[in-house]
């Protein structure tokens, strides 16, 4: 009778082991891999058509007649266009997917380093750059919400691996482009071109989730989406990651980052995710300090990728050596920008990080100012440190908004206006070297602009959220 009790009563838990999540664990997990490859691989795409015009920016003004204020208005063509095409990313991911964006992105980087530097004149190279930044701008915003959506409960690890990626990928492009331009015959034109390459390969692992809407900001979810936050009868599973707000509290280590993906995920097992247009983003002072902050840390990196290597040739180094200096203030984000993400969602407010990295900055451009040729190592290290405030920044964007349309508006809203606010920068350096005559007055405007860089910054990393603040005002 034991024997036949246990028969009648135990086959509901096998049955409901056979309905669960065991049978779609495998598929998952070979989506969750390739889609980590993905995320890699485009992150790694996102700096290079920029660092390898500034490794050989003094050959391209050469080659198509540049002044130097034609050249400023290149180094500013990537804020313009990351805020002209940013913006479109959240509707085109609604009506398409992120994965098909992304891989679209991805397409558009590919041809344009193809062609820019066969097209011929100042005005082709521009043309073929902004398709290559196009499709960066729209990858830009939407990795946070692809991170967001998918790993909810390692936003923070999930953040550094991309940037830790991006960092890479930036450093790699300035310190081989030019040995690598001398090993290929010395054409300029074939060292831009040759990275086309690797973009190409970064279309592949997004292929297969072209037609994926489960991470659609604002859209419906798919389960695999959802996660498993959508298990019937409310069955939890610690092996499940992204169920247990406990394990983002040991990922994050805050309670702000604990409760950034609870109302998502249950927006998840809802199965819709409130509409995008529910949160008027540009009520929140939060929001305003986070654009803000990411275009001032925007102007100081796309100024030390465009100038940095004619500052150090112009103060007597050698081109290649130049390219390495730039090259290691890139590959101080390679470490960096997996470490800060991680440090930051353990603490309730980023402030201190903001004013470290604004610190190390100013110490930079004061050397660069006053010995750049002497120091020049030193002063690559510290502007490194100083550009990871672009890996801080991402990672409080996922912070600051509790969904994960949330974090979609918030990403495009910050990111855009953020690009727009850099656009001057670039354009400004190039006019003020070319009519002072040296690098002083551009120093000094680099120096000058870490000082709201950090107020804006210690703003934006207080403990509140733009959904908060949207809905007090």
């Amino acid at each position: 009778m034991a024997s036949e009790q246990t028969r009648t009563t135990s086959p509901p838990l096998p049955a409901a082991a056979r309905s669960g999540p065991r049978p779609r664990v495998a598929p998952r997990a070979r989506t969750t891999r390739l889609l980590v490859v993905g995320i890699v691989l485009a992150a790694l795409n996102l700096r290079p058509a920029i660092t390898s015009l500034g490794a050989l920016l003094e050959e391209v003004r050469d080659g198509l007649g540049m002044s130097g204020s034609v050249a400023g208005l290149l180094t500013s063509v990537p804020p313009l266009c990351f805020a002209a095409f940013g913006v479109m990313a959240p509707r085109l991911a609604r009506r398409f997917g992120p994965g098909a964006v992304v891989c679209a992105g991805m397409a558009a980087i590919t041809a344009g380093l193809l062609v820019r530097p066969y097209v011929g004149g100042t005005a082709g190279f521009l043309a073929g750059s902004a398709l290559a930044l196009m499709g960066i701008a729209v990858s830009n915003v939407l990795m946070p919400v692809i991170v967001k959506r998918h790993f909810p409960d390692r936003v923070g690890s999930m953040t550094g691996l991309y940037s830790m990626a991006l960092a890479l990928g930036t450093s790699a492009a300035a310190a081989v482009t030019v040995p690598m331009t001398e090993a290929l015959g010395g054409s300029w034109r074939t060292g831009l071109a040759v990275w086309a390459g690797l973009a190409a390969a970064a279309v592949l692992p997004w292929l297969p989730l072209v037609r994926d809407r489960g991470t659609e900001p604002g859209g419906r979810t798919t389960p695999d989406a959802a996660g498993p936050t959508r298990e019937p009868q409310g069955r939890r599973s610690a092996q499940e990651p992204g169920e247990q707000p406990a394990g983002q509290a040991r990922e994050e280590g805050s309670a702000r980052s604990a409760r950034v993906p609870g109302p998502a995920a249950h927006d998840h097992a809802r199965g819709v995710l409130p509409p995008v247009t529910a949160l008027r983003v540009t009520r929140s002072r939060t929001a305003w300090a986070l654009a803000v902050f990411f275009g001032l840390q925007a102007t100081a990196a796309y100024i030390t990728m465009g100038w940095m290597p004619q500052i150090f040739r112009d103060a007597g180094v050698s081109a290649s050596t130049a390219g390495v200096l730039l090259a290691v203030t890139m590959a101080m984000g390679v470490p960096l920008a997996f470490v800060i993400p991680r440090v930051a969602t353990r603490l309730p407010r980023q402030g201190p990080i903001v004013v470290a990295l604004g610190a190390c900055g100013l110490v930079g451009y004061a050397g660069l100012y006053l010995a750049p040729a002497a120091g020049a190592w030193a002063w690559a290290v510290l502007l490194g440190i100083a550009n990871c405030a672009f890996p801080l920044a991402l990672t409080m964007v996922g912070m600051r908004a509790r969904t994960g349309a949330g974090v979609a508006q918030l990403s495009a809203f910050a990111q855009s206006t953020g690009y727009l606010i850099s656009i001057p920068g670039p354009l400004l350096v190039g006019v003020l070297y070319q009519h002072s005559g040296g690098w002083g007055l551009p120093l000094v405007l680099m120096a000058a602009l870490m000082v709201p860089q950090t107020v804006v910054g210690v703003l934006a990393g207080r403990d509140r959220t733009v959904e908060d603040e949207a809905a007090a005002r």
